[in-house]
This record gives structure tokens, sequence and C-alpha cells, in this order.
């Protein structure tokens, strides 16, 4: 009896300790779901000239930079091949790698400190429980005063879902599975990135509906969206990326177009706020948006 009652207090003190990490792996029961692909224009399609953007995000004032001895952490998503046939886009894991050359050889990152999630027609590893597993990884590394960046890059999702927000429409990010099912909720990143150690967090996402991405938002945290809460995204052929990382990543830090502040003498020093402001600026058919709660503007 003794060594029947000391069992069961084992496997209740088992459970208590493995249920709270398990807190978010069963996905958020939804309905009335879209799934939505970015729009794929074809052909050489006319872009924007490029523009100078007015002062909306940035301030020309930097904020706190990042402590010495500080890390740099990032997951970055970008999924073109979809589960089946009929669901991949062409573009979104050229994003992805665009995201990474920028943040290891402009910003510093190092390598070992990025899960890339790409298909790569080998190895679906942008499923729903690599997206999680990649998560908990930026949550057992990060400490205080570290910095993170989340990046994704695919189908967006709207539906009514129960993820643990009182919004009566949800925005999701769509998994390699591409099923209702599988979709991560706005409510359920919410949950996911709750309780890490560092406020310092930057969330990028170029994908239909991003702009209802707001249940990220946080003190210390921006929230950097491709489009408006009921709009759609766009990748070009022409260009071989979402219009919107295109602008945001590939020309506005890696090319430099968005210093338009010179904070630092004789270093790369383009902002968040920056970039976003010269993607706005230059976006056609879309409309970017932004939930910046970090003090001045952000130096990765």
């Amino acid at each position: 009896m003794k060594r029947t009652v000391l069992l069961g207090t084992l496997a209740i003190l088992l459970l208590s300790v493995i249920l709270p990490s398990l807190a978010y792996a069963v996905p958020a029961k939804a309905s009335d779901v879209e799934i939505t692909p970015k729009i794929t224009v074809k052909g050489p399609a006319a872009m924007r000239k490029p523009a100078k953007p007015p002062k909306q995000a940035a301030t020309g004032v930097l904020g706190e930079l990042l402590g010495e001895g500080a890390d740099k952490w990032a997951v970055i998503i970008g999924i073109s091949d979809y589960s089946g046939e009929q669901n991949d886009l062409e573009y979104a894991d050229d994003d992805a790698l665009d995201v990474l050359n920028a943040l290891t050889g402009v910003y510093g990152y190092p390598r070992e400190n990025i899960r890339l999630l790409i298909s790569d027609y080998i190895t679906n590893n942008a499923t729903r429980q690599y997206i999680e597993n990649a998560i908990n990884w930026l949550k057992d590394n990060e400490d205080v005063g570290d910095e993170v960046v989340f990046f994704y890059s695919g189908h967006g999702a709207r539906g009514k879902a129960n993820d643990g927000d009182k919004e009566l429409i949800d925005e999701a990010i769509v998994p390699w599975e591409c099923t209702a099912e599988s979709l991560i909720w706005d409510g359920e990143l919410a949950t996911m990135f709750s309780g890490f150690d560092t406020s310092r967090i930057i969330f990028i996402f170029d994908s239909c509906y991003a702009g209802g991405m707001t249940d990220l938002k946080a003190e210390g945290r921006i929230v950097v969206m491709a489009c408006s809460e009921n709009g759609l995204s766009y990748e070009f052929e022409s260009v071989q990326n979402g219009q919107f990382t295109y602008y945001f990543v590939d020309k506005g830090i890696t090319v430099g177009k968005a210093d338009y502040y010179d904070s630092i003498q004789n270093q790369a020093d383009v902002t968040v706020e920056e970039a976003f402001d010269y993607a706005k600026a230059n976006c056609k058919y879309q409309t970017p948006t932004i939930s910046d709660s970090f003090t001045n503007d952000l130096l990765p």
C-alpha cells in the first residue's frame, strides 16, 4: 500500500513538472477557418520608385543598446513548400535566408544562436511541432538583457479560435501541414512567448492578415507586420521575395537604404523603425503596420 501511494505521488509530481511545458502543445479549437496564401505576382512587375519615407515609426533617437555580454537569439521561419502541391509559395524560403544573412552579416548574430526552419523538399522541418520546439529552444537559452528575433514568412490564416484571448476573429501563422488543426494562433503565440526573461523581442510577420499579430505586444517588444489585419501580402517574381521582406530586409537593412539617421558614425545602424518606415513607403497593394513598445529606436 505504501509503495502504491508513493508511486502515485511521484506520478503527480512528474505531471506537475511536465504539463506546464505542454500547455500550448494541443492546437486550439477553431471554426470558420480561412487559410490565405500570399499573392504571387508573376513577370516583371513594376515596383515603386524607391521613396524616402516620411518620419513615422523612427524617431532618430537610439534607444538602449544591447548590453555588453548579452546574447542574440533568433528563430527564422520561411515556408514555400507546403504539404501537397496546391499550397506552395515561391519565395518565403528566400525571405528566411535573407533574414538569416542580415542578422549574421549586418547585426552580428552568431549562426549557432539561430534556428532556421524552412521546408527544403527533403526535410519538412517547419511543422507545428518543430516551430513549438524552436520557441522552447529560445526560451531555454535567452536570458535577461538578451535580444530575440522571431521571423515568419508564409501563409496567413484567420478564424474563430479558442486560443486564450478575447478576440472575435483571430489570426494565425500556417505551419507546413497547412491544415486548420496545425495553425498556430496569435493567442497561442502570445502564450508561447510569455515568461521570457528578456523583454527585448522583435517579431516580424510577412503573411496575410499579419496586422492582427498585436496579441504579442508587450513592454520592450516590437511587432512588425507586413500588412493590415484584414490585408493580403504579396510576393514578386521580379525580386524573388515577399514584397515586405524585400524592402524591409534586402533593401532597407542589407543594402542600407533605410539608414536615414546617422546615429553611430562608421557603423551600419539601420534600426527596426527605420527599416519599417522604408518598407511602408515602398510597398504597394499592402499597408505594413507596427506595434512599437520599445523606447525610441531599436538597433539590433
